[in-house]
């Protein structure tokens, strides 16, 4: 079919009311109309979506949208029809959500030729009765929406699409359009070579969003830090993605709690409230909508003014789709994602028991996106480059690494050392053990295997475990070595590695910020991670320094450790919220209701005297309001050890493992609860080494910190077990 570029426009102004077409539509729209296939790479909000609807209303027959969400195909059925007014037949949707009723509507508008456009799932198109009806129409041609899900080195795969090819061979061939905002080199082939439409013609838009602006944010509390942000963008729309359901929830009620109108949105709710509150956020009643990354494709909202990313998603691909749904007009879009390394730990585990060959694609993906998150360089520079595209500008002007670019030093000798390590332990190993050996960290684990004897132990301990784990991170971003999680982590030198350790040259090294191990904050931090949290982070010195001094008296008078009154990082952050009422106070990182009601007063009063005598604006709105205590975990851990269960049978109950209830003890004891846990510490740790972990945290510990324990205690105490004891040390003394 022809048709000139004047009725092409006039088509354009009568159905969408623009008058002209943007980048590459006009030159994908005639080439489709022509019979032709075509392959369409464009960044969201580019307007994908216009290059297979203007079409279907031009040419004779009906047009097959394949798209992978339910809630996108209402979304664009609603728009359609709105463009095309009294005519409700011109496009239908054909899912699993139709009652039988609604069905037959749909086929009857087919059969009449009544319907332009029908959105089919791919589940759906596979059903032979959808089969047999579609082969009854003509076709004009098959519009494959989202085609990224096609690939398995797709950061959404889905099985599903693989077998669309076939099924369109038996309906009836037509041309095909394939239509995605975000697919690699590698990507874009697997999908044209499963479509079998290697000969298409490639329309690729350039994947720069210059209204973009992107930042990586230390996941050390990123609660407050949300609130934070969101109130001074106030009556601002934005989304927040978290990879779990549970989060996802938790998240929207903690907004709530705060004043600020979120919904959740997960693909564990019933498809009406879904599809309610996605509607609830187009309309704008409400601000924020926090979802997994079920929600967001192809919702046609321009003024997504910010994108947060609670937990870093699982691929490059995946975080620059769901980024691109900020700033779809071209304005300002802020995207802001936390990143912390515990949390692609995580992924990894997960990954485990999975099949080798989806270990090792979803492994490289994960990679990719921990290089860009501790990458020095522009981040628009990294993004564009992973899509093949250049970007010659030496500073973008619009990622945090441009416009504060952090400081780089000459690792050859740090990664050599490194190098050398692994290969001489035969390559069976983990960072954290490989990193603990090069700063002399004389744990039980590292005598258990008398590496405190290697020739390398302690060679680099002038630098701290934590730089040497970056450098190995690094190495690995570099793809000098290798991790293998099927193999729970141990690490290896690459090919490229060795050759590197045999013609060493100069390796330019970031002098990161330390990105904390994966502090996930319930607005209190888990007890004793003093590794986790961050100290000195700008608040006010001379504050500071009195509220040491309170805690000093108060430790003498009541014969405490000033550790388990409260430790550093607490104080730090009083010095920087200058809370003046308990209620305030519960809130500052550490606090929690039991130890604000029990130390708190001559904090507050201390604080409230300052505040007025130095005339300080406290930051008010930052006062965050926590849920921890509303979790059902916690009311879950709290009943079971009141009725002395076995620690293993509540982890297992609630699909834990032993690390992870323990966090979730610390965490209720932090808040102020006091809990009994003799009956399991008696049976599970001998009196003795009880006596010895108790008197220690009383009479010797500095602060609350396991690591510090472990060294003084010796190896012949587990982790597990000081952990305990320190637990019934603190429920006891602290709360």
């Amino acid at each position: 079919m022809d048709i000139s570029s004047e009725e092409l426009h006039i088509k354009l102004k009568e159905f969408f009311g623009f008058d002209s077409f943007k980048g590459d539509q006009e030159a994908i729209i005639t080439h489709l109309v022509a019979g032709n296939n075509a392959f369409v790479l464009m960044p969201t909000g580019g307007g994908k979506s216009l290059c297979y609807q203007l079409p279907a209303l031009c040419m004779p027959g009906t047009a097959i949208v394949v798209s992978p969400l339910i809630a996108l195909m209402k979304n664009q059925v609603d728009a359609i029809r709105g463009f095309i007014q009294n005519q409700e037949g011109i496009a239908h949707f054909l899912n699993s959500s139709l009652n039988k009723a609604q069905i037959n509507e749909v086929k009857k508008d087919l059969l009449h030729g009544v319907t332009k456009l029908l959105y089919v799932a791919p589940e759906s198109l596979t059903k032979e009765e959808n089969i047999q009806l579609l082969k009854q129409i003509k076709i004009s041609f098959y519009a494959i929406d989202e085609a990224h899900c096609i690939s398995e080195w797709g950061h959404d795969f889905r099985p599903e699409y693989r077998r669309i090819n076939i099924i369109v061979n038996e309906i009836g061939p037509a041309p095909i359009i394939a239509l995605t905002a975000t697919a690699t080199p590698k990507v874009q082939t697997d999908i044209q070579k499963n479509l079998g439409m290697s000969d298409a013609r490639v329309f690729k838009s350039s994947f720069n969003r210059e209204n973009l602006y992107y930042e990586i944010r230390d996941k050390s509390n990123p609660k407050r830090e949300i609130i934070k942000f969101i109130k001074e963008n106030s009556g601002k729309s934005g989304i927040i993605y978290c990879l779990s359901r549970k989060k996802v929830e938790e998240i929207a009620e903690f907004l709530n709690v705060n004043g600020i109108k979120a919904l959740p949105y997960h693909a564990g709710m019933d498809a009406t409230t879904r599809a309610n509150n996605q509607d609830r956020f187009l309309m704008e009643d409400v601000d924020v909508i926090v979802a997994t990354i079920a929600f967001g494709m192809g919702i046609d909202k321009p003024d997504v003014r910010f994108v947060i990313h609670y937990d870093i998603p699982k691929s490059l691909e995946g975080y620059y789709q769901e980024t691109g749904r900020a700033g779809r007009d071209g304005k300002e879009g802020q995207c802001i994602a936390f990143y912390s390394y515990k949390d692609i730990l995580k992924l990894e585990k997960f990954m485990q028991g999975k099949p080798v060959s989806e270990q090792e694609i979803g492994k490289q993906l994960l990679m990719e996106t921990v290089a860009y998150a501790e990458s020095n360089q522009c981040r628009r520079k990294i993004l564009l480059n992973y899509f093949g595209e250049d970007y010659n500008q030496d500073n973008c002007g619009a990622c945090d690494n441009c416009l504060y670019p952090k400081k780089q030093f000459d690792g050859q000798e740090d990664m050599l050392i490194v190098l050398e390590l692994i290969m001489s332990l035969k390559e069976e190993f983990k960072a954290d053990h490989l990193s603990n050996i090069i700063a002399g960290e004389n744990n039980s684990i590292i005598k258990s295997y008398n590496h405190h004897k290697h020739e390398l132990f302690g060679i680099g301990k002038s630098k701290s475990v934590r730089f040497w784990a970056a450098v190995i991170r690094q190495g690995l971003v570099l793809h000098l070595l290798d991790k293998d999680i099927e193999r729970y982590g141990l690490i290896s030198v690459t090919n490229e590695g060795r050759e590197f350790f045999e013609h060493p040259h100069q390796l330019m090294l970031t002098e990161d910020r330390e990105f904390v191990e994966g502090e996930d904050d319930d607005d209190i931090s888990p007890i004793g991670n003093t590794k986790h949290n961050i100290g000195g982070g700008g608040g006010d010195p001379e504050l500071l320094a009195i509220l040491k001094d309170v805690r000093r008296d108060l430790s003498k008078k009541i014969n405490l450790p000033s550790w388990v009154i409260f430790n550093d990082p607490s104080l730090e952050d009083m010095s920087i919220q200058y809370p003046i009422t308990l209620d305030e106070l519960k809130n500052c990182q550490g606090v929690g209701e039991g130890k604000a009601k029990k130390f708190g007063q001559p904090f507050i009063e201390i604080i409230a005297k300052y505040v007025e005598e130095n005339e300080i604006d406290r930051p008010n709105d930052l006062v965050v309001k926590s849920i921890v205590n509303r979790s059902a975990n916690k009311v879950y851990i709290i009943n079971s050890i009141d009725r002395k269960l076995p620690f293993e049978d509540i982890a297992e109950t609630k699909d834990m493992d032993m690390e992870e209830l323990l966090d979730e003890i610390e965490s209720i004891i932090n808040s102020g609860t006091q809990l009994n846990i003799d009956y399991y510490i008696r049976q599970t740790i001998d009196d003795d080494k009880i006596d010895d972990i108790y008197t220690y945290f009383k009479e010797e510990a500095a602060s609350d910190s396991l690591n510090d324990a472990l060294k003084e205690l010796g190896p012949s105490y587990s982790e597990e077990e000081v952990r305990l004891v320190r637990i019934k040390f603190l429920s006891e003394l602290g709360n």
